[in-house]
């Protein structure tokens, strides 16, 4: 089974890439994030080149902002649109998306952004991850989380810390609540596979940032530990980052039992930019669009 998850940073603009990308990489099950459509939207402006190719959808949208879904192959049962007593802001927004797929249960996430650390809207992004926690904890063996996270696990996960001070994605809090997540039992498994790799899944759109390689690592498959075992492969199909009209984050795709492609390295094609040194790159003026 391959199970792939990627923000697209609207679905309707991303289609002329999206679904040459599904005939290209033929995933079993796709998590999406930042859809940026109604539900009714969704099922008529793209619902129907997805049925076209096999899949069941279970998406949770609302206008212009967010939105998720879940395109499956292999089953699409017991659906759940949100998280359930989960936080809002103030509202509870369409950020979350599960079902069971091919006897996994798999969530497909964009976590709140979190804006700055001094912000209501950061620690809406630490409820929001508790909820996620206590929702995904009864069911962790079999689970799935997929999506943009908003945090880059370790520093390891950034182009380089001191670009970071101060901002939002690697703060200690967001990173010990992502850790409690993962503490369920689930497992980072492309960085489980490639563990001193320099992997990222994000590159701002901004001042070349994709061209130099100067990325973050947000979007992650977390998976059970028994279902992490059934791993064969997992990288960053970064070859849909480049080129016209790309999202500003490439997906994540993991092969569960066999890999199609072999096993086929971290990042795919590699770039080709070599690793700043230290200090001598900064973000981007102005909020990170992720």
């Amino acid at each position: 089974m391959r199970i792939a998850t990627w923000n697209v940073n609207s679905l309707k603009q991303r289609m002329p890439r999206m679904l040459p990308w599904l005939d290209e990489r033929r995933p079993d099950v796709v998590c999406l994030q930042e859809t940026k459509l109604t539900d009714d939207a969704f099922a008529e402006v793209v619902g129907e080149a997805f049925r076209e190719r096999g899949y069941e959808v279970a998406a949770h949208g609302e206008t212009s902002w967010n939105g998720v879904a879940i395109l499956s192959k292999v089953g699409l049962e017991d659906v759940v649109r949100g998280i359930p007593d989960g936080p809002g802001f103030p509202e509870p927004e369409a950020r979350a998306v599960t079902a069971t797929c091919g006897g996994l249960r798999i969530t497909s996430v964009y976590v709140p952004n979190g804006r700055s650390v001094d912000s209501d809207h950061y620690t809406y992004k630490l409820r929001w991850l508790e909820a996620l926690k206590a929702m995904v904890a009864p069911d962790a063996e079999r689970a799935i989380v997929a999506g943009d996270v908003n945090i880059a696990p370790t520093d390891e996960d950034v182009f380089d810390p001191e670009a970071y001070e101060g901002h939002t994605h690697v703060t200690p809090r967001e990173r010990e609540a992502l850790a409690a997540i993962t503490a369920l039992g689930l497992r980072d498994v492309v960085r489980d596979r490639w563990p001193t790799e320099r992997v990222f899944s994000y590159w701002d759109y901004r001042a070349g940032m994709f061209h130099q390689d100067l990325g973050m690592r947000i979007d992650l498959i977390l998976a059970g530990a028994p279902v992490a075992e059934r791993v064969q492969a997992a990288w960053i199909d970064r070859k849909a980052r480049k080129g016209k009209g790309p999202s500003d984050h490439a997906p994540v795709i993991a092969d569960l039992d066999e890999a199609p492609d072999g096993d086929i390295g971290p990042v795919v094609p590699p770039p080709s930019a070599p690793a700043a040194r230290r200090g001598t790159k900064k973000l981007p003026q102005g909020p990170a669009a992720s």
